[in-house]
């Protein structure tokens, strides 16, 4: 877990960044991609519409709907709760000294959102008509999140727990996790799908707003609210006028909470809601049209077999590498030289307003024709910051006093997280753009999804194999028993056993560290100008020739 993962979530694992509307698109959703909305184009560009009758309608605007929105943004509220928790489990591990490549093991929690593309066109397609097509998925979705939810309050505490020198179950804890994930990123289809036909033609445009907005809440809920609340040291220091041992919340009641709130409101949503309901003041809703499955997966083959996708598709899966140490491992060493987990969650709130507003200033230079130029330009700095964090993680042990860390600490960890944001919502940005750039508008929700989809993969598989190769890439010698060794827990065991201390001669992060910038400069210098050289292609490279 990088240390933006501390305090937001990022890239399939992590939060969506909030990206100006239009046809710029969050990197870690998944379009609808099959409503076929170029009859109704003209009419949405010019915020009019038409009753059946020919006569204009009234455009009451926004307030007719606010029932419609408000339901919208509760449903993103919802799937960004699991995100969260997901988000603070490393963290609650680290401090419970679990090994690096039990982190890697847990990483794969995040993977979902970054594949959804492969079951997405099962969702849009298979429903049952009198139930309504998005809440045939919605309903069992948000039932098997409460009762997942529900399930782990009764046994979260035990899988966590140490017993007779074990660690937490994390095999059992990322399989569960794993479940929360894979249903949220289900949940969000369906109801990045219902939006479009919920909302009328005129304020489909909200849909987005809500999108960001409430998993972006949602994602605060379950991991930077949670994190602060369920700490003892800060609740004592903040909260209360007398301390406890304990923080106010516990890990399983929150889960209860949530749980009980997703079956209630899903019963609600399942007996109160209809779907295609004509709108007040006689208003349409965008009309949706269906592919087969079939169709959907021909479809994305073909445009992957499209040679300069294929190019740019191998690119983002690779451009990565480079970060993969400073994104994955930053904040948990940090958790392990001894700053309290909370405080780097609670780093999100000062960083919200430049998430909000970095995205609006960089698309003013991702607008024109060559939108990788910001992409290609902001990767150094990336990866020099990236060495910026193993300077920080290395000198942060120094700092540690007695009542913690001092302010000026703070002060600059939020500077360098500041600057790393800085240098992501650049490529980000300039990525999206170029995707927006290059898909065809015949078929560009499949078009976008697909290289999003790819984007995000991209950042997934190497922040998990960062994880893994920690362990072995670290050093340890056993002082104070001779002829043992620290190679592996048993040994380790075995010198403690003797009265010996496992140290640390050589942490595998700083090797990562270094690696990776020279990984990172390779790519950079022979594959960063490939990539910049595809915004030369013609338009028609990039045109997918359905039926040939």
């Amino acid at each position: 877990m990088e240390l933006s993962d501390s305090v937001t979530h990022k890239n399939g694992r992590q939060r969506k960044p909030a990206v100006p509307q239009g046809d710029m698109r969050d990197g870690n959703r998944v379009h609808n991609t099959t409503p076929d909305l170029e009859e109704e184009g003209e009419a949405l560009l010019q915020g009019s519409d038409t009753e059946n009758n020919g006569h204009p309608s009234v455009q009451p605007g926004i307030r007719g709907e606010l029932g419609n929105v408000s339901l919208l943004l509760f449903l993103y509220v919802l799937q960004g709760i699991p995100l969260g928790l997901a988000g603070s489990i490393p963290l609650i591990l680290q401090s419970k000294n679990v090994s690096y490549k039990d982190q890697a093991f847990f990483s794969f929690v995040f993977w979902p959102f970054s594949l959804k593309l492969l079951w997405a066109p099962l969702v849009d397609a298979l429903y049952l008509t009198g139930f309504g097509r998005r809440k045939s998925w919605l309903v069992p979705t948000q039932y098997l999140l409460g009762l997942f939810m529900l399930y782990l309050s009764v046994t979260v505490d035990t899988l966590l727990e140490s017993d007779e020198g074990q660690g937490p179950d994390v095999m059992t804890l990322t399989a569960v996790f794993f479940m929360l994930a894979f249903l949220a990123a289900t949940q969000d289809i369906a109801v990045d799908g219902w939006a479009l036909t919920m909302l009328s033609r005129e304020n489909v445009g909200y849909a987005s707003t809500c999108n960001s907005v409430g998993q972006t809440a949602g994602y605060f809920l379950g991991n930077v609210l949670f994190l602060a609340l369920e700490s003892a040291d800060f609740c004592n220091k903040y909260l209360r006028a007398e301390p406890k041992e304990t923080g106010i919340v516990t890990l399983s009641d929150f889960l209860f909470f949530w749980g009980v709130v997703f079956l209630v409101s899903t019963t609600l949503v399942a007996v109160l809601k209809k779907e295609n309901a004509r709108g007040q003041h006689g208003r349409k809703k965008v009309r949706e049209e269906t592919q087969s499955v079939m169709e959907t997966y021909k479809l994305l083959v073909s445009i992957i077999k499209m040679p300069a996708v294929f190019t740019f598709c191998s690119l983002l899966l690779t451009a990565k590498m480079g970060f993969s140490a400073a994104d994955a491992v930053t904040g948990l060493k940090l958790v392990e030289a001894g700053v309290p987990k909370e405080q780097l969650a609670l780093l999100a709130v000062p960083m919200v307003p430049l998430q909000v507003l970095l995205p609006l200033i960089i698309s003013k230079y991702t607008a024109g024709p060559r939108p990788l130029d910001i992409f290609y330009k902001a990767f150094p700095f990336r990866l020099l910051i990236g060495l910026g964090y193993a300077v920080l993680v290395w000198w942060t042990p120094s700092l540690k006093q007695e009542g913690g860390f001092p302010l000026y600490y703070y002060t600059i960890v939020l500077f360098s997280y500041a600057l790393h944001q800085v240098a992501l919502y650049s490529m980000y940005v300039a990525c999206m753009a170029f995707h927006a750039k290059v898909s065809d508008p015949v078929i560009g929700g499949t078009y976008m999804t697909l290289l999003n989809t790819v984007t995000n993969l991209g950042g997934n598989w190497p922040s998990t194999l960062a994880l893994w190769m920690v362990d072995p890439l670290t050093s340890k010698e056993c002082q104070g028993a001779a002829g043992q060794s620290c190679g592996s827990p048993e040994e380790t065991g075995l010198c403690v056993k003797e009265g010996g201390v496992c140290v640390t001669s050589l942490d595998g992060y700083y090797v990562e560290s270094v690696v990776c910038v020279l990984i990172g400069l390779t790519w950079w210098v022979w594959l960063g100008k490939r990539m910049r050289r595809l915004q030369d292609q013609s338009p028609a490279a990039w045109r997918c020739r359905i039926g040939q």
